[in-house]
């Protein structure tokens, strides 16, 4: 395979587990706002948990990032995903704060704060 396209390879690679992230902080979501829950709530939660222990771990920095620059991927905020740049600028703090909500409105209806 050529650098061109193990970096493809990566960025599809990436672009991928950041769609199924984004699902799976919005599982969350869905879960707080709603109530409902079932298995699914707890694959996105280990998911989450997952991608919050390789982000601490690596100094919160996706690991990712670093292997596309490595073969080849110039810096900034779209070098990594096939994602478009005002989908990946903010993602940390808005994915952040969404997980912290969804997290907030389940501890609320698990301590029966909310109905």
């Amino acid at each position: 395979m050529t650098e061109v396209q193990i970096l493809a390879t990566i960025r599809g690679v990436h672009t991928a587990i950041y769609l199924v992230m984004a699902a799976a902080t919005f599982t969350l979501l869905y879960a707080g706002i709603t109530g409902r829950h079932g298995a699914w709530l707890w694959v996105a939660s280990a998911l989450l948990a997952i991608e919050i222990v390789v982000f601490a771990g690596n100094g919160m920095k996706c690991p990712l990032t670093a292997l596309a620059v490595k073969y080849g991927a110039k810096t900034g905020n779209v070098f990594d995903t096939f994602l478009p740049e005002h989908l990946t600028r903010s993602t940390f703090r808005f994915f952040g704060a969404v997980m912290a909500v969804g997290l907030l409105l389940l501890a609320a209806r698990w301590l029966g704060v909310l109905g």
